[in-house]
């Protein structure tokens, strides 16, 4: 049954509370015997199934467009949010000089790209903290004549949402581009990608999403498309890749242009089992809305929040609505050593992480509002100890 806390697609789920989705979600029912189905008619039918799989991955380009307010065309499949990142890193028309404005306590998945492309074509690098005067910051940055702003929309630590469409209208004035991380948005968080003014933006499944891990996708604003300098690409890179291996001799060329649309980004031979799990994982998603998952998540947070703070946790939570995510994060009691604390929450079966410090609690649409009083009661004993 899909619903708003209800679990019952994840029967396998050992944990009683599962608290970690902003790290690795666990695969619905759904998504596993979408695998299964997967691997069972390439075992039945081999190069035979090709054709079948290859049409369900554009359903799920036409899927995932709908999911972040995009074009189909404007999807590419890559492995994970860093490879899409570094695609997008290693072929922008870099002049020696160009300044990228990156920020402190970012994910490295969304540094280590611009850095590689800082050292092989002579850019600065220019960082910001992600503070309360993030904008006045950012125009000062772009005035300075920043070429690539490069952000998450979430703050993968403290939760803090970035206000992307004020950085995006900014960047447009400044005739600057801005590229994403959207991994710990997207499915958690409502997110328009086109009207953020985002120019490029790469996510992971395994988060949010809840699909398989190695499934992600890369969104290139159709109009940055030509101004990108392909040097990385494969031979499924270029339009009309299948003719020689399906209709007969005469097709194979070296000199087919490569296709003017994102999916040039998709270089070859992909792990499409994992398209087949995602697609199962946003059906639930588009189901439900992502505004009415993001409400979910906040009451959870909403009700957790006051009750921890009368333990003694301190919250890096937002104050402000607009820049809340669904994550709420917490700074542990002086006392409490916090690896201890998340061990022995696991032992009870209760799934939160400890990213730089934090004790994040990051529930999905299956957590349900009654999981809170156990949780509680489970933590005030750990406290004590």
């Amino acid at each position: 049954m899909i619903a708003l806390g209800n679990r019952s697609l994840f029967p396998s789920l050992r944990y009683p509370i599962y608290l970690n989705h902003a790290a690795i979600s666990p695969p619905s029912q759904a998504v596993q015997q979408a695998v299964q189905v997967y691997m069972a008619d390439f075992a039945a039918r081999g190069t035979g199934a090709y054709v079948h799989w290859d049409q369900q991955r554009e359903r799920l380009r036409e899927k995932v467009a709908r999911l972040i307010g995009a074009r189909p065309e404007e999807i590419a499949w890559v492995q994970s949010t860093g490879t899409g990142l570094l695609f997008v890193a290693l072929c922008v028309d870099w002049k020696p000089g160009d300044r990228v404005v990156l920020f402190q306590g970012e994910f490295p998945a969304n540094i280590t790209p611009w850095q590689r492309a800082a050292a092989m074509c002579s850019l600065e690098l220019m960082w910001l903290h992600p503070s309360d005067r993030v904008l006045e910051n950012l125009e000062s940055a772009l005035r300075r004549g920043a070429r690539l702003v490069a952000v998450s929309a979430v703050q993968f630590q403290t939760g803090l949402r970035m206000p992307i469409e004020a950085m995006g209208a900014l960047c447009r004035r400044f005739g600057a581009m801005l590229a994403i991380d959207g991994i710990q948005a997207c499915g958690a968080v409502p997110f328009d990608v086109e009207g953020s003014g985002a120019d490029f933006m790469a996510c992971g499944s395994h988060k949010w999403l809840m699909g398989p891990m190695g499934a992600g996708f890369l969104y290139v604003r159709r109009e940055r498309v030509p101004e990108l300098r392909p040097w990385i690409a494969g031979w499924r890179s270029h339009e009309e890749p299948y003719r020689f291996l399906f209709e007969g001799a005469g097709h194979l060329r070296y000199d087919r242009p490569l296709r003017k649309e994102a999916s040039f980004f998709e270089l070859g031979t992909q792990a499409d089992a994992g398209y087949a799990g995602l697609e199962a994982a946003l059906d639930p998603l588009l189901e439900l809305g992502v505004d009415a998952v993001y409400r979910h998540i906040n009451r959870y947070l909403d009700e957790l929040e006051p009750e921890m703070k009368r333990l003694g946790f301190r919250s890096a939570r937002p104050t402000d609505p607009e820049s809340r995510s669904g994550m709420l994060s917490m700074l542990p009691p002086d006392g409490v050593v916090l690896s201890e604390l998340v061990s022995r929450l696991d032992a009870e079966g209760i799934a939160v992480s400890m990213p730089d410090g934090y004790l994040r609690f990051s529930p999905q649409w299956p957590n349900s509002l009654d999981e809170i009083p156990h949780l509680l009661e489970k933590l005030g004993k750990l406290n004590k100890r």
